[in-house]
């Protein structure tokens, strides 16, 4: 099986990225999805399409004619009381939560998903897909679920997560099937 996963289209600026950003894809997000469906038109044909439940993975997907089916399992982490804020932001109230956070990925001192169960989560959702063989799954997600299955595929360590950059309309795609994930790059 080849689970293709396309980051969405940016929805607010790189400065301003926030932890769950619920907002939908910005006039530059907009300008640059339209000049990638052509290179990611062909994904279409995939037999299952799927996306995260954000307005900016709706979108994209949706411009991509995917038709995708929201998966609620390819979410962002969930950032507890962090939500909706920046990072810079978060810092400045709470530097030694983040400091914590960042060192150890078991922590969630913000409330919310460590980042182990984070990558848990997206590694179950990519074991669970019903194609078997050849089949070929195309999801729209944020940049973090994308970096999230990468490390669960690799059986990196986690603090490979921090060292990975994903940017908006990136594509990766996995193949292999439940627990036996490889990257597979070109």
């Amino acid at each position: 099986m080849l689970v293709t996963l396309i980051a969405a289209a940016r929805s607010s600026s790189l400065l301003d990225a926030r932890f769950d950003d619920e907002r939908p894809l910005d006039a530059a997000g907009w300008l640059a999805l339209e000049r990638a469906i052509p290179a990611l038109l062909p994904l279409a044909a995939a037999e299952l399409r799927y996306c995260s439940p954000t307005p900016c993975s709706r979108q994209t997907g949706e411009a991509l004619g995917l038709s995708p089916l929201a998966q609620p399992a390819l979410r962002d982490c969930d950032m507890g009381r962090w939500r909706g804020r920046t990072l810079q932001e978060v810092t400045a109230r709470e530097p030694q939560s983040v400091d914590a956070w960042l060192a150890d990925p078991r922590s969630a001192p913000h409330g919310g998903e460590s980042l182990l169960a984070f990558v848990s989560r997206i590694g179950g959702w990519l074991d669970t897909r019903p194609i078997e063989g050849d089949g070929l799954v195309v999801a729209v997600t944020e940049p973090t679920v994308i970096r999230a299955a990468m490390l669960y595929a690799l059986k990196a360590p986690p603090a490979s997560y921090w060292r990975t950059e994903v940017y908006p309309l990136s594509v990766v795609s996995l193949s292999g099937g439940r627990g036996r994930w490889s990257l597979r790059l070109g």
